[in-house]
């Protein structure tokens, strides 16, 4: 399973870093990814990144996040920088784990962890 943490809230202009741990017997992960869903709007993703490490952002805050990974914990996390109150959202953890039973990769998701920013 996935377990974020690191929510919370914050002021306007303030930086927040948030992480993901797989946790469970892993074998292998392949892409992870966070997104996020502001209250009664769709589920959109904030950025992705390989586990050769490259990533991929989404327009909404390309120049105020930053995606890495730790391969050796399991774990993504997520920098973000210059937080207004527009990002205020449940910022949802996601990876393709593989499941040995089915010999395939498999998207899992976090429960989420709220980000507040007051303006």
């Amino acid at each position: 399973r996935l377990v974020e943490s690191g929510g919370g809230l914050v002021q306007a202009g303030e930086s927040l870093r948030l992480s993901c741990v797989a946790s469970g017997a892993i074998y292998s992960i392949n892409d992870m990814a966070w997104y996020r869903q502001i209250a009664g709007k769709q589920r959109d993703l904030v950025a992705s990144i390989t586990n050769g490490g490259r990533a991929n952002y989404a327009d909404s805050m390309k120049d105020r996040v930053t995606i890495s990974r730790d391969n050796a914990k399991s774990t993504v996390y997520l920098q973000m920088h210059s937080l207004l109150s527009e990002d205020t959202a449940v910022y949802i953890c996601a990876a393709d784990i593989f499941n040995v039973e089915r010999a395939n990769y498999a998207r899992v998701w976090g429960q989420g962890t709220q980000v507040t920013v007051s303006s």
